[in-house]
């Protein structure tokens, strides 16, 4: 007699867990996702799709692959290896079971729940298959007497009515869910969107999956925000009704007057909260962590948000949808604008919800233009959008309030008289960089701390080599992007907890610390002066936000002034463009406090045009219509040509065993990102490994790498 026992939906090595199982995990994920992400769809159809959406596992050559059954010879195994199979393809041999107005929203259910019905990269969609192997019907239907027994029982255990199929009508089947899908014209599927969810869900939590499915889709509590303490005239904003009606909001104020509070404030449902930077959204997500009910379910997400969310069913849930809250950056909400693997899920999670876009004036060229086109998506999924900045160029907030609609809109500025009271700064241009050494002299005397900022690594790096050797007895910090990740946190929990502001730990001990860019948005430290490389106005701006931070009456009353000290431009102002970077220090006064109601003027002047990319050719909406085809997706790809953020991959020489031995959570620790253009002129000198993240061996020293991150060294092999 047949039973269900040995037919595996997982392989040993990933727990060898029963198909039956499997399906039941996910039938108990899509009864809690389908009612909260598609409310409209019949529940029972939906439940349906997640019984059906496997059957095919119970095909003879999914099982020897599961069961790792040996093969004859390696002639057999590599034609074993080379046979297209996709397991969702067979189960559409059921299809005759169902009723007929069921059939056509259950294919598209289970048919591309792995792969687009075409244009897959292996070739393996189903309107790939059909175009391209001959032998696509016999392959899925290869002895089906004999295996589709099992997927009878299968569907008998959810109370499913069966009866014998013929080899006949299984083929007809599958040809009409060919023909079903060959008639797909230009949409989303949010079908193929549902079953995603649930299927990645119940295979990330397996026995664990009704537990966790009790955390998702609750509204967070803010009420943290809410409470009258937190309203002081040292941040104008929270003395501001956040009460209006209209769903969506501008707020233009400077750093320290309470916008992250007023944002919040501002939602009603489930909160995406997106910045710019990996450091400020990891001080963001500790922030709301703590703020934030149930703080369990707040998540975090960008390339290394797994370190962060410490603990294993922590780190599972980061990417998966449901959140109350999730702080990340507008990388991770691309896919809905790229149509890239994976849309139509981030589409379902998004519909609805609160989105913020704090610091949106931070993204240049192809990033600008994304986020321009990310807000029209979340439009069309009827979320509320808040959209935070300190400087913003008026072009580009006339674009976005256009975007968002004025009558839909409440728009929040502060009157001159209270930006007056955000003068912080005095703002000093250096024409000779060798006065820097005597100005940091005088800083130590006066015992400050000391914020440093290069716009690129390698200038980063040589200054604090230069620096510890001028003042080995003063407590100096590199912080930057090339640090193996595991030392990045570490630098940034330093420079919060010691280096940050006259903190319990610090005291009033002077300090340096020398960054990058990394430190412009959202970190919450305070420094007593400035020295910075000249940058974009509007970058430079959020760096002077890193000193004199603190807001106390006493210091707004006593108007506390603290100084900046700009380098002026010379030569190549890469990563940025020389002629923004040189308007921007025309604007500085020498010598004069920079004055908060100015900085608008100031800004529209280094800014007379909006600086966006054309990225038309890349998107999956245009001209009001969906041009991807339904059940489809982009290549990964789409998105490093259309933003050029392609990277590289790094370890050190010391790390290379550990990283060849270990899981991908340590991998992961060892991992140190760089741009791909930055890194191209060394690939060829570096041994890279094929296993992981591809990375590359850089024989570099670990003490010296915990210090000042990558260098690139020449290899023993190379004279």
């Amino acid at each position: 007699m047949k039973t269900l026992d040995n037919i595996l939906a997982k392989s040993a090595q990933n727990g060898g867990l029963t198909l039956y199982d499997h399906t039941r995990f996910v039938v108990e994920a899509i009864e809690c996702m389908a009612p909260a992400l598609l409310p409209d769809f019949d529940l029972q159809l939906a439940k349906k799709g997640a019984i059906f959406h496997d059957l095919g596992k119970a095909h003879p050559i999914f099982q020897a692959r599961m069961q790792a059954i040996n093969a004859n010879s390696l002639v057999e195994a590599e034609k074993q290896k080379s046979i297209k199979h996709r397991h969702e393809l067979s189960s559409l041999a059921f299809l005759s079971l169902l009723a007929e107005e069921e059939r056509q929203p259950v294919i598209d259910l289970v048919v591309a729940h792995h792969k687009s019905i075409e244009n897959d990269p292996r070739g393996r969609g189903i309107l790939d298959l059909v175009e391209e192997d001959k032998n696509f019907i016999k392959i899925h239907l290869q002895d089906w007497d004999e295996w589709s027994q099992y997927g009878l029982l299968l569907l008998e255990k959810f109370d499913i009515p069966t009866r014998t199929i013929s080899y006949k009508e299984a083929q007809e089947s599958i040809d009409y869910a060919v023909a079903h899908c060959s008639k797909k014209g230009p949409g989303w599927s949010p079908l193929r969107g549902l079953l995603k969810c649930a299927d990645h869900f119940a295979s990330a939590f397996n026995e664990k999956t009704a537990d966790q499915l009790r955390k998702l889709f609750q509204v967070p509590d803010t009420s943290f925000y809410h409470q009258d303490s937190r309203r002081s005239s040292l941040y104008p904003l929270s003395q501001i009704s956040t009460d209006s009606e209209r769903p969506h909001t501008m707020v233009v104020a400077p750093t320290g007057a309470g916008k992250t509070d007023f944002l919040l404030r501002r939602c009603r449902g489930r909160i995406f909260y997106t910045l710019p930077f990996q450091a400020s959204i990891n001080a963001m997500y500790e922030r709301m962590r703590t703020t934030i009910v149930p703080a369990h379910n707040v998540r975090v997400l960008h390339s290394t948000s797994k370190i962060i969310a410490k603990g294993g069913d922590e780190q599972i849930l980061q990417p998966l949808v449901g959140a109350s809250a999730k702080v990340l950056t507008p990388h991770q909400l691309s896919a809905i604008i790229f149509g890239t693997g994976g849309f139509e899920s981030v589409m379902l999670d998004l519909q609805g919800a609160d989105v913020i876009l704090d610091e949106v004036h931070c993204y240049t060229d192809l990033s600008r233009a994304m986020v321009l086109e990310i807000v029209n998506a979340l439009l069309r999924l009827n979320c509320r959008l808040h959209i935070g900045t300190a400087t913003m160029p008026t072009i580009l907030y006339r674009q976005i309030l256009s975007l968002l609609s004025p009558d839909q809109t409440y728009e929040i500025k502060l009157p001159n008289n209270v930006l007056d009271t955000f003068d912080r700064h005095i703002v000093h241009k250096i024409d000779d960089v060798s006065t820097i050494t005597s100005l940091l002299k005088q800083a130590i005397i006066n015992r400050e701390k000391v914020l440093m900022v290069y716009n690129t690594v390698k200038r980063a790096q040589q200054a604090f080599v230069e620096l510890k050797s001028m003042f080995p007895n003063i407590h100096i910090m590199l912080i930057h992007s090339r640090f193996r990740r595991m030392d990045r946190v570490r630098l940034e929990k330093e420079l919060i907890d010691a280096y940050n502001g006259h903190s319990e730990n610090s005291g009033y001990a002077p300090c340096i610390v020398i960054s990058t860019q990394v430190v412009e948005v959202s970190l919450d430290i305070s420094f007593d002066r400035m020295v910075t490389e000249c940058a974009p106005l509007d970058g430079l701006i959020q760096r002077f936000g890193r000193v004199n931070r603190r807001r106390t009456l006493q210091s707004v009353q006593n108007r506390l002034l603290k100084s900046v000290h700009v380098l002026r431009p010379e030569g190549s102002c890469l990563p940025y463009n020389g002629d923004v970077v040189r308007r921007s220090f025309a604007q500085l006064d020498d010598g004069h406090i920079l004055k908060e109601q100015s900085l608008q003027n100031k800004i529209d002047a280094v800014y007379p045009e909006l600086d966006t990319r054309e990225i038309d050719t890349h998107l999956i909406y245009v001209d009001g219509k969906y041009r991807i085809k339904e059940l489809t997706n982009h290549k990964k790809s789409i998105l490093v040509d259309a933003l050029e953020i392609e990277s590289a991959t790094c370890i050190l020489e010391c790390n290379r065993k550990a990283y060849e031995t270990s899981n991908w959570e340590s991998r992961l620790n060892m991992e140190i990102p760089i741009n791909w253009k930055s890194f191209a002129p060394y690939a060829n000198k570096y041994p890279q490994l094929e296993i992981g993240a591809y990375p590359f061996v850089i024989p570099q020293d670990e003490q010296e790498h915990r210090l000042i991150g990558l260098v690139m060294v020449e290899p023993d092999n190379i004279i």
